[in-house]
């Protein structure tokens, strides 16, 4: 057995050597963004890119294969993020060692290669490993008997640990487990009868490698069913084994993750005391510090839905931790970056998009930063509020509003409520969340995918269709089966909703962010309306829509054709998509890389990893960039070589896509070169002109284009210069000099503006300097104004009220003209009491004039203008006032 010297790269490539030599295909890593499953959010286990072929619904060139698996468990059913930390095994992200057949060998050369590996490849003292297998599953116990492991320990458990399921149907069989034992001295269990039959968590026992063995189907009643081909998935994590090797009962002191913990303890300037008083907080950062790195190496950005909310939510958990360990900088970014330096030569995405992740890194410790302190706050003091209510449940509703207004994970409020011995009302939350949401985006894209068991069953009957699509736009074919309502038909009548399945078509399934074609299936005196086709299942297409005229019946021969004009402009925007890309990365730098794509007929739609949005020159530099290359009228050529292949001539490959051993590779000239499966054009010069027509910001450290080519530019051309048009003609200006006009009435608008806030001002001081008088909770305002015609007289009028008004005085303004004598009255809206026709009236009086109006407004005048003096002397006098008021209430 190995020690320390043996390092975590070097077991692993001893594992893959070691299958190799057995006539193994080493095949590569999957992304962690699984690649065509929108049932799991994450790749979570070895098995996941051979799913389909364990299903049934895919073929390989080979039956054995071995991989070093990224994985993620940190949600659903295999989560383990609670245990990071306190477990000195359990982590979100891990490496999968495994080996597969695919109806190739079965359970007795799966347990010789295990034993044989384990004992004498890697020495582990075979004494040590103790074996579990299905209560029933005699042929592995004579397997293991085979290799001389003693019968004593060779264990038979049930179900709930020995019997593994894919999912509530399909693949499934019995598991035999391989346990390391510790030793009695690692016993925390405390019972004289520890045993790994006991099933208790004890630390003595380390479950090392699982071997699955496929070997029926579960049926929807429940029934099993032998497969006819039963195959082998086994798992190991790398870290335990490698803790086993290395001689130490925690992952944690391999150098998996010593030279990350060194690093972190660099970073943030700790002594050795600190790191080892807050070790469960150290593990939880440099646990979830390479868990975020991997996942933004695969094209995962932090943000609020799916797979981008949970790395937000792992990466404000190690940052909350680092808070409680007394850390008040930032570390993630710096973090990040040892990840790169010691995982990077495994996986050499990491590289690639190393200034990627520790800009984005940075961009979210800055966002969180005060979201943790506001937040720890507003949990702090629900947490004394329960303890108040000597309580031990936090409310579900509180816990969501400190989500929801602080973006506060419900991960986190759990941990901090764990440790003051408090619970979450965790049905609370999720209650509360869907009143809010009803159903999330994120819960609609990851659940459960339609049951494809059909479409399987039918490939396993040696149905496929072949895909003419790339040089053909119409083909002659047979249907070769028909499906209403999921159910298999021999005919379909008129008006009939149906899923048509040809031996040859030219319509491309949806895929890789390409919409699907469009068309007609033509029969004599009849025709199939397609408006969808899919790929349930590798080899097949389905065509979706409706049945005109005659019914269809299975083994007719139809005319197959799409819709070309609307082909040609999806093709259009496909092959600027790849154009957009190349560019946005030549501008950018290598991490612009996509994050999600659609290429529709009436435009593209490209997602990128980005922390900023573009600037003006950058936005102008991708356009031109592209232009230039469909003027340049470069060719588009596709090939089709080995995956491995395809990537050692610097093609790249999208994560998140799912692709096969062959792979289809388009290439731009010397310009693009992609791993695409979609149609394209062949030369460029056909997108016409490419012109971006939106760009944004969908998520934390990710931007999103939108972009036409062809008959889309055209319509956007024809729109602007109908709005250029019209602009000008309402600026009576020619087209070209409208920058020009409009720059002038900007101007001109900042000019009047300043004026009217001067006018504001110089309002605001004459109503303090306009002498007011209060009487009886009236307010009056008396003035002399030489205006020279009505008019003017009560424009002013409205201004003064307009003041009152704006205090909400109950009130009147009485102006009179020494130039003409006129008299204006205007009371304000409090003022209902006052009836204005009925003062001035009475006011005009006194001086031998006369007057009236509406009890809003009246007006009239005094029989000497020079007399308009004494009149405003005597309006500021308050037993004149009060006199008036009474003459006025009096009067008819």
């Amino acid at each position: 057995m190995s020690g320390p010297g043996r390092t975590w790269q070097r077991i692993a490539e001893q594992f893959l050597d070691y299958f190799r030599t057995r006539e193994h295909t080493v095949v590569p890593s999957s992304s962690l963004v699984p690649g065509g499953d929108p049932t799991l959010l994450f790749t979570n286990a070895g098995m996941v890119q051979f799913k389909d072929v364990f299903l049934g619904r895919e073929q390989r060139s080979y039956t054995r294969a071995a991989t070093l698996q990224k994985c993620m468990r940190v949600q659903g059913k295999h989560n383990d993020l609670d245990n990071v930390g306190p477990s000195p095994w359990h982590h979100t992200f891990f490496q999968m060692l495994g080996n597969f057949s695919f109806g190739d060998y079965f359970k007795r050369d799966a347990i010789a290669y295990a034993w044989d590996l384990l004992t004498r490849e890697y020495a582990v003292p075979s004494q040590r490993l103790v074996i579990t297998v299905h209560t029933d599953d005699d042929e592995a116990a004579a397997g293991w008997r085979a290799m001389n492991v003693p019968a004593s320990r060779i264990l038979r458990m049930g179900d709930a640990t020995n019997f593994w399921m894919m999912a509530d149907v399909g693949p499934c069989g019995p598991t035999s487990e391989l346990h390391y034992d510790w030793g009695p001295q690692a016993c925390t269990c405390g019972r004289a009868d520890c045993s790994v039959a006991l099933d208790n968590g004890c630390a003595r026992w380390l479950e090392l490698w699982n071997l699955v063995f496929m070997q029926f189907d579960q049926q929807p009643g429940g029934t099993r069913v032998k497969l006819p081909r039963p195959g082998v998935d086994t798992g190991m994590g790398l870290e335990r084994l490698t803790a086993v090797l290395h001689g130490v009962a925690d992952d944690y002191r391999t150098d998996l993750f010593t030279p990350l913990l060194d690093r972190l303890q660099r970073i943030l300037g700790q002594t050795d005391q600190e790191r080892e008083k807050h070790s469960i907080a150290y593990r939880v950062m440099v646990d979830h510090g390479r868990a975020m790195t991997m996942l933004m190496a695969d094209g995962v950005a932090p943000g609020n839905e799916g797979r981008n909310y949970v790395l937000r939510m792992i990466m404000r958990r190690a940052m909350r931790f680092g808070r409680s360990a007394g850390v008040r900088r930032r570390f993630l970014a710096d973090l990040s970056g040892a990840v790169v330096d010691e995982m990077g030569e495994v996986y050499p995405e990491l590289g690639r998009q190393r200034t990627f992740i520790q800009s984005a890194a940075g961009q979210e410790e800055e966002r969180f930063t005060q979201t943790l302190t506001a937040g720890m706050e507003r949990l702090e003091e629900l947490i004394a509020k329960v303890q108040k209510a000597s309580s031990t449940v936090l409310s579900g509703e509180d816990v969501f509003r400190l989500f929801d207004t602080f973006g506060f994970p419900l991960e986190m409020t759990r941990d901090v409520a764990r440790e003051r011995g408090l619970t979450v009302d965790e049905e609370g939350f999720a209650r509360a969340l869907t009143a809010q949401r009803e159903l999330s985006r994120s819960a609609q894209a990851f659940g459960p995918r339609p049951d494809d068991r059909l479409y399987t069953q039918l490939v396993q009957e040696g149905l496929s269709t072949e895909f003419v699509g790339y040089t053909k736009h119409t083909a002659r074919a047979r249907i070769l089966a028909l499906l209403v309502d999921g159910l298999r038909v021999a005919q379909a009548a008129d008006g009939a909703q149906v899923e048509v399945i040809l031996d040859r078509t030219p319509f491309y399934p949806e895929g890789g962010g390409q919409v699907a074609d469009t068309g007609r299936l033509t029969v004599p005196r009849g025709v199939v309306e397609i408006t969808d086709a899919q790929r349930p299942v590798t080899g097949l297409i389905v065509h979706r829509g409706l049945v005109r005229g005659v019914s269809v019946r299975v083994g007719q021969p139809v005319h197959a054709e799409i819709d070309i004009p609307r082909r040609q402009d999806i093709m259009r925007n496909h092959t600027a998509t790849h154009l957009l890309h190349r560019a946005l990365q030549d501008v950018l730098g290598e991490r612009a890389r996509q994050a999600g794509s659609l290429v529709a007929p009436d435009r593209l739609r490209f997602d990128f990893a980005h922390p900023t949005a573009l600037s003006a020159d950058q936005r102008a530099a991708v356009e031109r960039q592209v232009n230039e290359r469909v003027l340049a009228d470069l060719p588009v050529r596709a090939r089709w070589m080995g995956y491995q292949e395809a990537l050692a001539l610097g093609a790249m490959a999208l994560f998140g896509e799912k692709y096969g051993e062959r792979v289809r590779v388009i290439t731009i000239g010397e310009y693009s070169k992609e791993l695409c499966g979609g149609t394209h054009l062949s030369h460029t010069s056909q997108a016409g002109l490419f012109k971006i027509t939106t760009e944004g910001s969908v998520a934390a450290g990710t931007r999103r284009i939108e972009a036409v080519t062809g008959r889309g530019t055209a319509a956007l051309l024809e729109r602007l210069d109908n709005t250029l048009r019209a602009v000008s003609e309402r600026l009576r200006a020619t087209p070209d000099d409208v920058p020009d006009r409009a720059r002038q009435l900007i101007e001109r608008v900042e000019v009047l503006e300043r004026e009217l806030r001067a006018a504001r001002t110089r309002t605001r001081a004459s109503a303090e300097a306009v002498p007011m008088v209060e009487v009886d909770g009236i307010t009056f305002v008396f003035a002399e104004v030489s205006a020279t015609n009505p008019e003017e007289l009560r424009a002013e009028a409205d201004r003064l009220r307009t003041l009152l008004d704006q205090e909400h005085k109950v009130g009147a303004v009485v102006l009179g003209s020494p130039v003409t004598g006129a008299v204006v009255v205007t009371r304000t809206a409090a003022a209902s009491s006052l009836d204005a026709g009925r003062l001035v009236r009475a006011l005009t009086a006194d001086y031998g004039g006369s007057g009236g109006g509406r009890p809003t407004f009246g007006q009239g005048g005094v029989a000497e203008a020079s007399r308009i003096a004494d009149l405003v002397r005597r309006g500021r006098d308050p037993a004149f006032l009060r006199s008036l008021l009474q003459r006025a209430n009096a009067s008819p």
